[in-house]
């Protein structure tokens, strides 16, 4: 998630659910109408007449709709058009294209490049408002709308059908982005991603001629729009059109009770949190601590692992922080959850001659867990960021180790904000064939997040300077980027890097596409080329028509 640049440092930043740019929305009324069609007509009326909110340069309102978390994007659109309904996103997608203008999509705002803020764009359509959640009795699918955020995702779905979806861990992203990305986060290691359990999509299109309409793609075998389904398990967002609802049933499932359709989360979770300070760490001490971690994750990512429930992150911030720390948490009713702990954090720390501090280990609610606890969830800030990904298939090399050191202790950069998380992946994520969803990552243990927050504009080049040279540095023998090779395996969309499509940071040779989508990439031009022929849903990442 997956987004890091609305964290407190205070409590040690973390990320694990996927975030990205463009966000495709989600929209649509709860599926009871088929009961009483008096009052789904009536509430279709009303729809269809309800008006568009407008906001415009001058209005009080504007400068807060302009910006999301990352403060180095601030878009200048002659109107926000903030829509409640799916036939409101209609007339506002209809009138953008009728204006011939740019236009690009909003739900959570969390977004790391300019996707939404570019001069291209002169209308943003913003989805904050559709953000209902319940259950579709005639598909037998939960349905979420776009602008609904994890936090409240989990609420709902836990509270009333001991029931979630394995996204990420940062409770204010929305939903929009998060899923079409390929989402994951905690639990990815036990259920897989959160597009693994995408049944179905709704959406609005744009065709050849102009024209504007709603449609729906399941994963259904004989679903003709299958292919529109498949594009967005991780296509990314802002490509294709505009999603008015996402449809969620996990696979294979038996039963027909809404409890019986989605995953069910862990009761309860024994967390965790470790410090080990700067004042300590030696570069051998330090290189040992990520070979350790990197060598552990190669022997405990199989799904029948007793660890498949244990997720953690290890996060090294620069010297100048003082210390760094790990954050852990386990399924609590895992056989001897306390001892698969100390198992985890004695190997982790093995042979350093250094002893981390432990800050906090107790047993919490799963629910306090996913929306409150600060070692995953922290305190929303809003400040400046640029952020960097890499899926790894093992452990670090001496290379990569040696280049982690030498930036991790720079003396020309002393800004503690400014760090790696390495996240916990694998597990039942790598039981899915490559092909089955546009996330073709299918084999990886790790996946990092490359990160310098900060809030002043005049120290853009120095923290960029940082990021970039620090990514070049531990991916310099595949081109500066992490290439598909014996150790890693490209780039996440959800934490969009324009940086892949320049050749002054990206020397592989490698384009950006096939580092986040590999082969998978001429499938999803086919999409586009069939649902967005006009190419009216793009931006620097965006999926081109082959």
């Amino acid at each position: 998630m997956p987004g890091h640049s609305r964290r407190a440092f205070a409590r040690n930043v973390a990320l694990a659910g996927g975030v990205t740019a463009v966000l495709p929305a989600v929209a649509t009324a709860p599926a009871a109408a088929a009961a009483e069609p008096s009052k789904a007509a009536a509430a279709g009326a009303a729809e269809a007449g309800a008006a568009v909110v407008t906001v415009t340069p001058g209005d009080h309102r504007y400068p807060d709709l302009t910006w999301g978390s990352n403060q180095r994007w601030v878009g200048t659109p002659d109107s926000i058009q903030l829509v409640s309904t799916p036939a409101q996103v209609l007339r506002a997608v209809q009138q953008a294209v009728r204006a011939g203008k740019g236009f690009a999509v909003r739900s959570g705002g969390h977004c790391y490049e300019d996707f939404v803020t570019n001069d291209r764009v002169r209308t943003v359509i913003d989805l904050s408002n559709l953000s209902a959640i319940g259950y579709d009795e005639t598909r037998g699918a939960f349905y979420v709308e776009p602008g609904a955020r994890l936090g409240d995702v989990y609420r709902t779905l836990y509270r009333q059908w001991g029931v979630t979806l394995p996204g990420g861990s940062c409770p204010t992203v929305g939903i929009g982005g998060h899923v079409s990305g390929g989402g994951y986060g905690p639990l990815s290691r036990r259920h897989g991603l959160i597009v693994d359990h995408l049944w179905g999509v709704e959406l609005v299109v744009v065709d050849s001629a102009g024209r504007v309409s709603k449609v729906v793609a399941t994963r259904e075998d004989n679903d003709p729009n299958r292919s529109l389904w498949w594009a967005h398990t991780g296509g990314g967002g802002g490509s294709l059109g505009v999603v008015t609802r996402y449809l969620f049933r996990s696979p294979d499932v038996s039963g027909t009770a809404p409890s019986e359709q989605l995953p069910k989360p862990p009761s309860e979770v024994l967390v965790s949190n470790v410090t080990w300070s700067w004042s300590d760490m030696t570069e051998a001490a330090f290189t040992r601590l990520l070979r350790n971690f990197g060598k552990w994750y190669e022997a405990n990512s199989s799904p029948e692992s007793p660890y498949a429930t244990l997720f953690s992150q290890l996060k090294p911030q620069h010297r100048s922080a003082g210390s760094f720390s790990m954050t852990t948490q386990v399924d609590a009713s895992a056989p001897n959850a306390g001892a698969l702990l100390d198992s985890y954090l004695a190997a982790v720390n093995e042979g350093t001659g250094v002893d981390f501090r432990v800050d906090d280990r107790r047993k919490i609610s799963w629910l306090h867990a996913v929306t409150q606890w600060p070692g995953f969830t922290g305190t929303d800030t809003t400040t400046r960021f640029k952020g960097k990904s890499a899926y790894m298939r093992r452990g670090f090399t001496d290379a990569n180790l040696k280049a982690f050191w030498k930036h991790m202790t720079r003396i020309d950069h002393a800004h503690p904000a400014s760090l790696v998380m390495i996240t916990a992946y694998g597990g039942k994520t790598n039981t899915v064939p490559a092909g089955d969803t546009a996330v073709p990552q299918r084999d990886s243990i790790l996946k990092l997040h490359y990160v310098s927050f900060w809030t002043d504009p005049a120290h853009d080049a120095t923290h960029l300077n940082w990021v970039r040279s620090f990514y070049q540095d531990v991916y310099a023998a595949s081109g500066g980027v992490p290439a598909s090779n014996a150790d890693t395996d490209g780039c996440f969309i959800n934490y969009a890097d324009a940086d892949l499509a320049d050749s002054r940071y990206n020397r592989s040779g490698i384009p950006w596409y096939e580092l986040y989508f590999k082969s998978g990439y001429r499938r999803l031009q086919a999409v586009k080329a069939q649902w967005d022929p006009k190419d009216l849903f793009n931006h620097s990442l965006s999926i081109k028509a082959g």
